[in-house]
């Protein structure tokens, strides 16, 4: 199983490519995590709108055929560390490749956040994009060792 993390947006600070390198080769060989770093639409005379299905076509070209497809909304479903872990442990049942798919400056587009498997929220906070990053693949890793029986997490 692959973890495909598509993210619009091609720059980030170092420190958020170094907190990614980090985590990333935390991950065993059994559960890949890939970054999948789409180009943002230009700002300019554009409405909204045709931002967003511009990076849409762009988000939807790089999620693999049969994946599932996992938005982060802010209107999605909050998680606990410990619900990402029994997501994430489906998920590998499945066996099928994850997407999990960061918007741009103006989100995701509707139809493709309702076109997703599921919808998920990491915060009630606004939170800068390279810092969504870095939280999304450190949950995927602090779930992955829950249910792998590392002592990472103390309830």
């Amino acid at each position: 199983m692959r973890l495909l993390i598509v993210a619009v947006g091609q720059r980030v600070p170092d420190w958020a490519q170094t907190a990614w390198d980090d985590y990333a080769k935390r991950f065993p060989n059994e559960l890949k995590v890939e970054l999948k770093a789409v180009k943002t639409e230009p700002r300019g005379s554009r409405t909204v709108d045709q931002l967003m299905a511009a990076e849409r076509r762009r988000i939807e070209e790089a999620v693999p055929k049969g994946a599932r497809l996992v938005a982060l909304d802010e209107r999605g479903t909050a998680l606990t560390t410990v619900a990402l872990a029994g997501k994430l442990k489906d998920w590998q049942l499945q066996g099928d490749d994850v997407a999990l798919v960061i918007g741009g400056p103006d989100g995701l587009e509707p139809a493709l956040r309702q076109a997703a498997h599921e919808r998920i929220r990491l915060s009630d906070l606004t939170l800068p994009h390279a810092m969504v990053r870095v939280l999304l693949i450190e949950q995927l890793y602090r779930a992955w060792s829950i249910n792998a029986g590392h002592p990472y997490h103390r309830e």
